[in-house]
């Protein structure tokens, strides 16, 4: 490996475009659907759009071929492939050569051309004998400053300073004059100039170059590799700007060292490219250096690309320009996830259940500010007619569309994008999208070119003119493969997003028309291509997936919206009961059509007993609910139930497998193995300690049926017995009403037992156990691709625990044990609070210049509001029981109760 030696501020030119984090691509962030590689001239793909490197690689490196091998190609007359030349000039030995030239070579390649190959092209392959015997040493001795770091593990001792100077030089320069042919001799000159160059020798490859180069009068790729090693000594000897032009010149007329070109001119020239255009001689050079321009500071490039369209609407660069612009739009247009930014997110005013401070908690609220609402406007308003809107749900159950005003009354309800938002709007720039519609437009009429014809149509797609873009797209007669594909795509997006509403002969449509884009196929590995971090990226096929979960999701399927971008198993992290009714309604559909078959239930995946699995899920809301007859009746249905299904993720030799957890006999699984200490107490707070150290069993000694371990059957025949002894008046009654008291706060948000009715198979922290920042039935707007960024588990009912409680109060004589029960009923109230405090953040923005105080002031009502109202059992404790036993463990071991007593 090479020595690099790399500065700061040339990092900073390869990187300067990529995210902070290393755990985020932007590049996965939108759906890709105009297919900017598309452009004709395949030289320019590493200066189409993208954000995760500084030059666009997502194509095959032989889409570009090197002139150097063309070239070669045509000084053997063709006789070779191009595969076969490129063999020959860069990879065959040099041995394999010189048995060649004494005509008893065993290569098999040479063997196929013949001795009479080298008595017809002795001249190329002497070069190519005496280019490979240099080419090791090809390397600048890099020297090394204080200012410089650098890695040089496996480093190359080689480098062109261990070849004697004289030597070399002479014997280059015989070379040089021997030759007839005039390429031949120009190659013999590149050496020459690249060697000087690489010791070091800069005026002397200045002359070499003046002297063995340029008096040929041939301009092809031995000229322009020759002109490259010329502006390297330039840069050398500080004539930038001479450098610069001729990194220039070798940007333009090369295809395969445009990346190599223009890096060398940022480093030579930090005003490089306004200075090309100051020295640009003709219309060729001026267009090539405002696309410079326009690639360098994307901010507006429609300016620039006005000047462009003014020389020649048929450049090839112009299109590049226009393709980096549709990709910059779609950006901002077509993010993969879209957000609201206040109904249900988890801010910081939402606390966990295992982080129940007593100081307030900064609020997270995004807020947009008004200088931004041009730009969300079209935004929401191209989403509004992309995904049709939001939803909500009226008194009578039916669904109702928000209008576009009422969702920019209340600047909460945009969809939220975290990053790359377009840099085009604000209220100081026009519509970037109309300005470009209108040159796509202009320009379609001028070029011959059917790309222009293409852009303009993809741009309706973008405005919502879905009949204007699908009329453009019928109307191009093209026999380009890349266009006609790609025309046919767009066909197919503005007819799906197009639809209002998906209906069972739709749906047979796509599936007998487009079923290429739903049923997915195996992805055989591109070797030409590293395997990716991230995956496969966003595609046309995942964005109609997504298009269609919004048409079910306000259709009111919400099943079938589900299981466009979930599996079944997937319920287990929000088990919502109306959403699990939806997704069982479409699992029991009789006559599926055969879109539903194949695409939808697909991601009915393994569960086991899927209809176990239903079960458990509705058994668990009625066990929260304090329904206990009717969890009975659902976990008798559930007596199959395999396990909540996680996977594990083993790794053997790089290769991960997936399999379905097997739970072992004694291990919980989401039905059976529960401890009878969920009926208890706690004797600390601390989630992560093993249960006997954090929970303490109460007498259990009048309630024979309950067992030291249940499966939620038993467990609910045995809250049923409990109910029924909790009805009357006594001791016992009481103890019983206690247990059920102590099991609905034990199983919810704040208690040890928490995962137990949420399908969570232990009590580790997460979303369900976040109090969320919502008043909504459903918090999803669209659909429910971000499933898991959102919590949609019903809230606890924490007075169906402190009613109870309040029963066993009255029935219970000792104090000491109606100090136990008080301290539980506080301990529920205190989960109201954290509901209510959850509803109500401060919402001030971090800009405000008084922050502070507004802050403190929302503090101060939220403190008196929780003094007023949510802290009654912890008064009667403090007034009543103070100096029970009980009291006094409890500050013993309760901080928080121990502040408050005091």
């Amino acid at each position: 490996m090479k020595k690099y030696i790399l500065s700061l501020a040339v990092l900073s030119l390869f990187y300067t475009k990529s995210e902070a984090c290393a755990w985020s691509d932007p590049d996965y962030d939108y759906f890709n659907l105009f297919t900017q590689s598309i452009i004709k001239d395949k030289s320019y793909l590493p200066f189409l759009h993208n954000y995760s490197s500084r030059f666009y690689t997502d194509f095959n490196q032989k889409l570009i071929p090197d002139e150097n091998i063309e070239s070669w190609k045509k000084f053997f007359n063709n006789q070779l492939s191009y595969a076969e030349t490129d063999y020959l000039v860069n990879k065959i030995p040099m041995n394999d050569l010189n048995d060649l030239k004494k005509g008893n070579s065993n290569n098999q390649l040479l063997k196929k051309l013949g001795t009479s190959f080298y008595k017809k092209y002795s001249e190329g392959i002497d070069y190519l004998i005496e280019a490979k015997y240099l080419e090791p040493y090809m390397s600048i001795n890099y020297v090394e400053t204080p200012n410089s770091f650098y890695y040089s593990e496996n480093k190359i001792d080689k480098n062109a300073t261990n070849l004697d100077y004289s030597k070399t030089i002479t014997a280059l320069t015989s070379l040089y004059n021997a030759a007839k042919n005039p390429e031949i001799k120009q190659r013999y000159g590149f050496q020459l100039v690249r060697f000087n160059h690489y010791t070091r020798n800069y005026d002397q490859a200045l002359q070499a170059f003046k002297t063995y180069v340029a008096p040929i009068k041939l301009k092809g790729a031995p000229y322009f590799m020759a002109l490259d090693q010329l502006a390297g000594a330039q840069r050398g000897l500080e004539m930038k700007s001479d450098a610069n032009w001729n990194f220039f010149q070798v940007f333009m007329n090369s295809n395969s060292r445009k990346e190599s070109a223009f890096v060398s001119m940022k480093l030579s020239d930090t005003a490089s490219f306004n200075n090309i255009l100051k020295k640009a001689g003709n219309n060729e050079e001026k267009n090539m250096a405002y696309f410079l321009l326009g690639y360098e500071d994307f901010t507006n490039p429609i300016p620039l690309m006005e000047k462009m369209y003014d020389i020649d609407p048929n450049s090839e660069i112009l299109k590049v320009m226009a393709a980096r612009s549709i990709n910059e739009l779609e950006r901002s247009y077509l993010p993969t996830y879209y957000y609201t930014s206040n109904d249900n997110t988890a801010s910081a005013a939402t606390q966990t259940a295992s982080d129940k401070s007593t100081d307030p908690p900064k609020s997270n609220t995004v807020e947009v500010k008004e200088k931004e609402l041009s730009f969300w406007q079209k935004i929401v308003r191209f989403f509004k007619n992309l995904f049709g809107g939001s939803k909500s749900k009226t008194a009578d159950g039916g669904k109702t569309d928000q209008s576009d005003d009422e969702l920019l009354d209340n600047p909460n309800r945009i969809p939220f994008y975290t990053k790359n938002q377009s840099y085009y709007y604000d209220d100081k720039q026009k519509d970037f999208l109309s300005d470009l519609e209108k040159f796509t437009a202009k320009t379609k009429e001028k070029s011959k070119d059917e790309y222009w014809q293409i852009a303009d149509a993809y741009l309706k797609f973008l405005s919502k003119d879905y009949k204007a873009s699908t009329k453009i797209l019928e109307d191009i007669k093209t026999t380009n493969p890349e266009y006609l594909e790609e025309i046919k795509r767009m066909k197919v997006l503005n007819d799906i997003v197009s639809q209002p509403k998906i209906t069972a002969e739709y749906e047979d449509h796509l599936i007998k028309d487009y079923s290429e884009y739903f049923i997915e196929k195996e992805v055989k590995k591109d070797s030409t291509k590293t395997e990716d971090y991230y995956g496969p990226a966003p595609s046309t096929a995942s964005f109609l997936k997504d298009v269609l979960a919004n048409r079910y999701f306000l259709q009111g399927e919400d099943g079938k919206s589900f299981l466009m971008s979930n599996k079944l198993s997937d319920l287990q992290y929000n088990p919502n009961s109306s959403l699990v009714k939806s997704v069982e309604d479409f699992y029991r559909k009789p006559n599926k059509t055969q879109f539903e078959q194949q695409i939808i239930s697909k991601n009915m995946d393994s569960v086991g007993n899927i209809d176990a699995f239903f079960s458990v899920i509705y058994g668990d809301r009625a066990m929260r609910m304090a329904d206990f007859e009717k969890a009975k009746s659902y976990y008798q249905k559930a007596q199959d139930f395999i396990g909540i299904p996680r996977l594990n993720y083993d790794w053997n030799d790089n290769t991960q497998k997936v399999t379905l957890h097997q739970y072992g006999a004694a291990e919980y699984n989401g039905f059976r193995n529960i401890s009878n200490l969920v009926f208890g107490h706690n004797v600390w707070e601390s989630f992560e300690s093993p249960s006997d150290v954090s929970m303490k069993a109460e007498d259990y000694s009048s309630f024979p049926f309950i067992k030291s371990n249940m499966n939620k059957l038993e467990l609910a025949d045995a809250l049923i017995q409990l109910k029924k002894i909790a009805g009357g008046k006594d001791e016992k009654a009481a103890k019983a009403n206690q247990l059920i008291g102590n099991l609905l706060y034990n199983t919810s948000i704040l208690g040890y037992y928490r995962e137990l009715f949420v399908m969570d198979v232990d009590n580790t922290n997460g979303g369900k156990y976040d109090f969320w920042n919502t008043d909504k039935k459903n918090p999803y707007q669209y659909y429910y691709k971000n499933f898991l960024d959102r919590s949609y588990i019903e809230p606890d009912n924490f007075d169906l625990a402190i009613n109870y409680y309040k029963k066993a109060l009255d029935f219970t004589a000792n104090k000491d044990q109606k100090a136990r029960i008080l301290f539980q009923m506080a301990s529920a109230e205190q989960g109201k609070y954290y509901q209510y405090e959850a509803k109500n953040p401060a919402e001030i923005s971090y800009s405000d210049p008084k922050w502070s105080e507004k802050n403190d002031a929302h503090q101060k009502q939220m403190d008196e509001t929780k003094n007023q109202k949510y802290r009654t059992y912890f008064a009667m404790l403090k007034n009543q029981y103070k100096d029970t036993e009980t009291v006094k463990d409890l500050m013993g071991s309760c901080s928080y109760f121990s502040y408050f007593m005091k």
